[in-house]
């Protein structure tokens, strides 16, 4: 026996004739059609945003590593609706059934706030592992939910056959994708989405302590001298560190502003550990970065310093 709609005062509501919640096969397709439908659009949206900060030397690397995306686009997005099916959206609906049951009311808002069930403890157990904040993993992972619960319901109350759900999913996700994309264009070309500029620092405005969280430390003196703790660098070439993203060195050296395609500095260590390793000026005018990407500009360590 299954969950049915009725219709009452109160509005349209869900009811079972087992004691439990559960799922049917239909279901599970709703849900994973309509997860799936919702990332491309979610995807341009993400590129849109990050158009508008500083990529960190990803550059061309970056681009090569979304076209191989796209490619991988037809076998990794149903892998990744179905990953929001199980761990957002079947959740979610059996909250809000369990809701709907035993504190009554129409269904629809049930499911509507339900995600924020599964996106908090998902979002939790994220930032225990210090990946990503709570905040901002819950904000991404409740909008994510939201949509294939609706759907769930309102599809459940219709009997509609999975084949037209896939249908109408699919076109539903190219048309809005085609939307973002020409919005996101017009944006850019109107002004509204900013491009990231990296601030210019005069060689004042970079002397003096640059630190990262793992114990790394730059001293940059207004006589050009440096000092370093735990500093990470260009291994150098021909040794056995050439095979390693960065070998860490510490003592004093030298340093000196350098332009290449955005300012930086190069710092000089004495001795025979790592070499010259040019660091980049990121971040923004009031908190200032100097940073370096560190091996291949998709798959390398980005290392970040900010003034202390």
């Amino acid at each position: 026996m299954g969950w049915e709609s009725v219709r009452g005062r109160g509005g349209t509501r869900e009811r079972t004739g087992e004691r439990r919640p559960v799922w049917s096969g239909g279901d599970l397709s709703t849900a994973v059609a309509l997860a799936t439908a919702q990332l491309p659009t979610a995807g341009l949206l993400t590129f849109i945003d990050l158009s508008g900060r500083d990529d960190y030397g990803a550059g061309n690397g970056g681009a090569l590593g979304a076209v191989f995306l796209l490619f991988l686009a037809p076998v990794l997005l149903p892998l990744l609706g179905v990953a929001q099916a199980f761990m957002l959206a079947l959740p979610s609906v059996v909250a809000a059934r369990l809701a709907g049951r035993r504190l009554g009311g129409p269904s629809w808002p049930w499911y509507l706030v339900a995600p924020v069930v599964p996106a908090a403890f998902w979002s939790a157990l994220v930032a225990s592992l210090g990946s990503w904040p709570f905040t901002s993993t819950f904000a991404v992972l409740a909008g994510l939910g939201v949509l294939p619960t609706l759907g769930v319901g309102w599809v459940r109350r219709r009997a509609l056959r999975p084949a037209g759900v896939w249908w109408w999913a699919a076109a539903g996700s190219f048309g809005l994708a085609v939307l973002t994309l020409v919005g996101g264009v017009l944006a850019s070309e109107a002004g509204l989405v900013p491009q990231y500029e990296p601030p210019r620092l005069t060689a004042a405005q970079l002397t003096g302590v640059w630190r990262d969280g793992s114990g790394a430390e730059l001293r940059l003196h207004a006589d050009g001298s440096a000092e370093a703790v735990k500093l990470p660098t260009e291994p150098a070439a021909f040794t056995d560190d050439d095979f390693s993203d960065y070998v860490v060195c510490a003592g004093p050296g030298t340093w000196a502003p350098r332009r290449t395609w955005r300012d930086g500095v190069l710092v000089e260590l004495d001795g025979d550990c790592g070499r010259d390793t040019q660091w980049s000026v990121g971040g923004s005018e009031d908190a200032p970065q100097l940073f370096v990407l560190f091996g291949d500009p998709d798959a390398g360590t980005l290392r970040i310093l900010e003034r202390a």
